[in-house]
């Protein structure tokens, strides 16, 4: 409602084209969605199965769907997303992956990769849970913000080594899980595969015999 408000006052403008109304206009979605990403989310090495992974890596979680390499449109929308506090951005990436998903069965839980207290603090608003949440209702999904953090490290400006190593502690699930249903995991960007690596693994211990992983981008670690 108060984004809708907003918007009537203060009209966005698509970050592909500069298009007035919206953040991201139909043309522009299409240039995203039109080219699937066809790599491994972990290693992205080509593949050309639909599981979104490639069989060399051994991962906790079995499927994996990316929209895209983190440029373009999509690094503009999260830039202004996560740095310039752009809340309406949510809906066109929930709208993206529910473009960009095949159909999932109705067992399916959608949980966002908890965010640190400090970035909500920072821009008002934990911006994964936002597109989890969003993206569970155009999917009539239960959404299940289960998992917590045990630690705020930050990722941002560190080495491989040393993403792994935080994540491995990051994480911890609060709830029971459902052995018979499915938990897609839902992150913003993947970069050495770690997070969502690990919050897979913490969804297992907590019960989930199945996970999935859904990122919006996908950024290789300069």
């Amino acid at each position: 409602m108060i984004d809708d408000i907003l918007s009537l006052i203060a009209p966005h403008y698509c970050f592909g084209c500069t298009k007035v109304g919206v953040v991201l206009c139909q043309n522009c979605k299409y240039n995203i969605i039109s080219e699937p990403y066809r790599r491994c989310i972990n290693c992205a090495v080509p593949i050309t199965t639909n599981r979104g992974v490639c069989l060399r890596c051994k991962l906790p979680y079995s499927r994996a769907w990316c929209i895209g390499e983190r440029n373009g449109e999509l690094e503009s929308l999260l830039n202004a997303y996560k740095f310039s506090n752009v809340r309406a951005v949510y809906k066109a990436f929930a709208d993206l992956l529910d473009s960009s998903l095949s159909n999932l069965p109705s067992s399916v839980y959608v949980v966002p990769v908890p965010t640190i207290t400090t970035h909500i603090r920072q821009r008002g608003y934990d911006h994964t849970a936002l597109i989890a949440k969003e993206f569970a209702r155009k999917r009539k999904l239960t959404y299940l913000p289960c998992l917590g953090r045990k630690t705020n490290t930050v990722q941002r400006g560190k080495g491989r080594g040393e993403r792994i190593k935080q994540a491995k502690t990051a994480f911890t699930c609060h709830a029971q899980l459902d052995d018979n249903g499915v938990y897609l995991l839902i992150d913003d960007v993947v970069t050495t595969g770690a997070t969502v690596r690990y919050g897979a693994k913490a969804l297992k211990a907590a019960g989930a015999k199945d996970v999935w992983v859904a990122s919006i981008s996908r950024q290789p670690l300069d």
